[in-house]
């Protein structure tokens, strides 16, 4: 179609649209309650429109941590709104401490929103965490470290220091190399060896550490101190002949985790061919570890059965994305691709490419360390603007 020609479509649909506008008004005009009907239309209060007023409501315009401007963040469990800074740091708490949403990249529902409403926003928010704040202990402010906003948040939600002057006595002093001995960490590694998708791209990412040096790294760091260099939006699609763990079947789900962050599907009863078409979303660190990915089945009575694991290298996808950044390009086109193999853990030829101004990368793996299973999810670079 030419543009000439789009043109007059478009032109054509704005008269065809007056039109039915006149004829509505003279309709209105020789039917007053038709008029009054229209007068009285309700406006819309859809879950993005209350999303909006609660994003405007006083105690929400600030983060609830460092008090940043305009937060785009929020917490869904607790309630907080929060800056992108101290969103990572929330993520490296874990979801079972607190769960981040985008305000604006993450869909939401009725119900959701609803709940969220329920927890009072901000104001609420610091008037339950923030009760008893000590004389010594000062609270973050935009231009904080990252390492101030860690320590502070950590002894705010994970800790629980501040909500009462009694609960500071059972841990008054965290010494900065060894916070992590003060919390109980669920891990979910359990199985040892790993398979790495973009070994190609990244080969030390293969190199296996010894159990004490890596006893070590963990025990003499702080989980949320990092700076992010971006975030990762991971659509966990559907997987394909997953394995029987109960019985005949399976109720499986998926966990990601990058760094010390972990994120969760929901669960997916009775089926070997689940479809999540779920989307999560975690903090690139500055030193950036592999995506991995795990699948379990979840039991009622008993610990939760390991259905099988992967690891994929996100430095190519997110190269591709600081690419995109400076360059002029617009037009769709595709990075990189990896080819599969029999021998390989990719099931389908995969690719990073540039599509409506999005960086994406579609993976279908091999789970390992399992009898079977596929898994499918699509990547997604994000800057950390949004």
């Amino acid at each position: 179609m030419s543009l000439r020609h789009h043109n007059n479509v478009e032109l054509n649909g704005v008269s065809a649209v007056g039109s039915g506008c006149c004829l509505y008004d003279l309709l209105c005009a020789e039917t007053p309650n038709l008029q009054s009907q229209k007068n009285q239309r309700p406006p819309s209060s859809g879950p993005l429109e209350r999303l909006e007023k609660l994003m405007h409501e006083a105690g929400n315009k600030y983060c609830a941590d460092c008090g940043s401007p305009e937060p785009k963040w929020v917490s869904s469990n607790i309630g907080a709104f929060i800056c992108i800074k101290c969103s990572g740091i929330h993520r490296s708490l874990g979801v079972h401490i607190s769960k981040v949403l985008s305000l604006k990249l993450d869909q939401w529902t009725d119900d959701e929103v609803s709940e969220l409403a329920k927890l009072g926003g901000n104001a609420s928010v610091n008037e339950k965490y923030e009760a008893c704040i000590p004389s010594y202990m000062k609270k973050p402010k935009p231009s904080s470290s990252i390492e101030e906003r860690t320590d502070f948040i950590r002894r705010k939600y994970e800790l629980l220091q501040f909500m009462g002057c009694e609960e500071q006595l059972s841990c008054p002093f965290i010494p900065q190399q060894s916070t992590s001995s003060c919390i109980d960490k669920k891990n979910y590694n359990k199985q040892g060896n790993k398979n790495r998708i973009g070994s190609a791209f990244r080969n030390s990412w293969g190199r296996k550490e010894p159990d004490n040096i890596k006893a070590s790294k963990k025990s003499n760091s702080l989980a949320g101190m990092v700076e992010f260099v971006g975030l990762i939006k991971v659509n966990v699609v559907k997987g394909t002949n997953l394995a029987v763990r109960d019985v005949m079947t399976s109720d499986p789900y998926v966990i990601l985790s990058l760094g010390h962050q972990s994120v969760k599907t929901r669960v997916i009863k009775n089926n070997l061919n689940p479809v999540w078409n779920e989307s999560l979303m975690l903090s690139i660190p500055h030193n950036i570890p592999p995506l991995k990915v795990h699948v379990y089945d979840k039991d009622t009575f008993s610990t939760d059965d390991f259905m099988g694991e992967a690891e994929i290298d996100i430095q190519p996808l997110l190269a591709a994305a600081k690419a995109y950044e400076k360059s002029a390009v617009n037009e769709s086109m595709e990075f990189e691709k990896w080819v599969a193999s029999s021998d390989g853990a990719l099931v389908k030829d995969g690719a990073i490419s540039l599509e409506d101004g999005k960086i994406r990368q579609e993976i279908s793996v091999k789970l390992m360390n399992v009898e079977r299973g596929e898994l499918e999810v699509e990547l997604e670079c994000l800057p950390l603007t949004q």
